[in-house]
């Protein structure tokens, strides 16, 4: 479902501690890292800039292949003096089997291990994401304006919130007093042109354009991307890799 997720940090040393700290447990090692950011697979993190500052009110939540490593992720962070944000134990009104424990990054997000009772399909690191967002219905008219040229699909709707869906991952938009905001999310787009739909629908729909769809070689050769902001502010990319 994600192409990748990127947080914007205040302090990108101390977040490369946190999640280094947190996300070894899980068996998740850095995959890239360059002067400007560092990649857990599909989860990176990137120093603030004047034009894209601090992400906040983030939750995200990775893969884990047992109970044992949720509590091992939450142990590593607790041990370390990072806050808990929920400690390691079954929540069932998520699903009967879901088992999650909850740490707060440097920056206040919320960093979750979670275990749903069987292996996960698929290579992602990352297992859902939540978002808040002050107006749910804003939300979910930019959801349903781009959702389907991704693949995506909206369910799971309840009077606070709503879940987008696909590959078996998830994300879900809820109501909130202090929306997140300055995310970067980036959804896999199979063509050019879906990329190029992606961005025209969004804007024929009163969506802010932040990048025109093109060739981005800065990030590898045949890079194909598009971006435009949400409701909140956060920054979301359709792209294909071309490979």
């Amino acid at each position: 479902m994600f192409d990748h997720v990127e947080i914007r940090v205040s302090d990108r040393a101390a977040s490369r501690r946190f999640y280094d700290t947190v996300l070894a447990p899980l068996g998740y090692g850095v995959t890239h890292s360059t002067e400007e950011y560092d990649e857990w697979y599909d989860f990176g993190i990137a120093e603030v800039r004047d034009d894209r500052p601090v992400t906040r009110g983030l939750h995200v939540a990775f893969v884990a292949r047992s109970r044992e490593e949720v509590d091992a992720f939450w142990r590593a962070g607790v041990d370390a003096g990072y806050p808990s944000d929920g400690e390691p134990g079954p929540r069932p009104e998520y699903s009967p089997d879901y088992y999650g424990g909850f740490l707060l990054d440097p920056d206040g997000n919320s960093a979750e291990a979670v275990y749903g009772g069987r292996p996960r399909e698929g290579a992602n690191y990352i297992d859902h994401l939540w978002l808040r967002v002050g107006e749910l219905e804003s939300a979910r008219h930019f959801w349903e304006t781009v959702a389907p040229i991704l693949g995506l699909r909206i369910t799971g709707t309840q009077p606070e919130r709503f879940h987008v869906v696909a590959a078996g991952r998830s994300f879900a938009l809820v109501r909130g007093d202090e929306p997140t905001r300055n995310a970067h999310i980036a959804f896999p787009a199979p063509t050019n042109e879906a990329v190029d739909e992606f961005h025209r629908a969004a804007l024929a729909a009163g969506f802010r354009d932040n990048g025109a769809p093109g060739e981005r070689p800065e990030y590898h050769k045949g890079y194909y991307g598009a971006f435009v902001f949400d409701p909140e502010g956060n920054n979301v990319e359709a792209v294909n890799h071309n490979r």
